[in-house]
């Protein structure tokens, strides 16, 4: 009997088990064609800070889930009752400006140091980020983007100074802009695109009892208060090429809250419910701004759950107690991954 060499065949044989059970190689460049899901790519660290000012109203619950990113910093800006001066994150605030509005005394606001940029500036320098984008409340209601400006000045690295040209969620919603874009990792021209065209695609409307507070901090003209006191007229004003303007003169509080109330509910209808959010101001007068909220919900199906904050300090100041606030603006619509990938 002749003898056989089996090694070949065996070795062969072995090959053939390992290739069953081993995986083949990836294909980075076509992942559909391995049947396997491509590893996820995290986005790159962000370079870009943005620094704001409290007039922006920005949800608390909002700042707390970016809190870890860095990114964000709110400077405050005072408010001033008497010869005491608060900042807008004093707990008490509310308070002190109720019972200064009922006594009569004077309250005023100042706009932030530009030592408070400087250092914000300083501590995102610090921080590892490359640029900052400073975005902060028109400059006709508040010297607060003057006081940027110089800071900038003097910042570490480039500092883009931008006039949101509104106020309150208006301005806040920019700034969520912006903050989303940056978390990308946008460079600095893209961050500031995405906050300008959130800031123009916002319209604010409110309603203020009396025109007194408005008419002592400069922001409204005499005459303009004059009709809103002596004929006890309640106007709802907007924002306008960062300006406040009247928009409607209504009789009573009651009519004029209604008049808010289509006002806002006509603009949801003409962006379309589903493509909207709404942001609601209040100050002294919650359980009104949820009543209202509520309405605008309720009129518009497919309608987000509206934003509810207090007035930050320094617009309660200017607009006293009952005021009410509603921001109507489009819908921040999230980058959608590649359908290729």
């Amino acid at each position: 009997m002749t003898a056989v060499n089996d090694t070949p065949t065996a070795l062969n044989w072995l090959r053939n088990q390992v290739g069953r059970i081993r995986p083949k190689p990836s294909n980075p460049l076509n992942p559909k064609k391995t049947g396997l899901s491509p590893e996820p790519v995290a986005p790159p660290a962000p370079s870009v800070a943005i620094v704001t000012d409290s007039a922006a109203a920005l949800p608390p619950e909002w700042i707390g889930e970016i809190a870890d990113s860095g990114v964000l910093t709110v400077v405050p800006i005072p408010v001033i009752i008497g010869e005491n001066v608060y900042s807008d994150d004093d707990a008490e605030l509310e308070v002190h400006i109720s019972l200064a509005l009922a006594s009569g005394k004077p309250i005023k606001t100042s706009r932030p140091s530009p030592g408070q940029f400087e250092r914000a500036y300083k501590a995102a320098a610090d921080a590892g980020f490359a640029q900052i984008v400073s975005l902060h409340l028109s400059k006709k209601l508040s010297g607060t983007l003057e006081a940027a400006q110089l800071a900038a000045d003097r910042s570490p690295i480039p500092v883009h100074v931008v006039d949101s040209a509104t106020v309150g969620m208006g301005q806040g919603r920019g700034v969520q802009a912006a903050v989303e874009s940056s978390l990308r990792g946008d460079d600095a021209p893209a961050v500031i695109a995405a906050a300008t065209t959130a800031f123009a695609a916002t319209a604010v409307y409110f309603y203020v009892p009396s025109l007194e507070q408005l008419r002592r901090g400069g922001r409204i003209s005499l005459a303009s208060s004059w009709f809103g006191t002596v004929l006890d007229i309640k106007p709802i004003l907007g924002i306008k090429d960062g300006a406040i303007v009247p928009l409607e003169k209504v009789r009573t509080a009651a009519k004029a809250i209604a008049r808010l109330q289509a006002l806002a509910a006509a603009d949801i209808t003409a962006r379309g419910a589903a493509g909207t959010r709404i942001s609601l101001h209040h100050f002294g007068n919650a359980d009104q701004a949820r009543a209202l909220g509520r309405a605008l919900e309720a009129g518009a199906p497919g309608l987000a759950d509206a934003t509810l904050t207090r007035l930050p300090a320094v617009l309660a100041a200017h607009a006293g107690l009952g005021v009410l606030v509603v921001v109507v603006s489009d819908a921040v619509v999230p980058p959608q991954p590649d359908p290729e990938l």
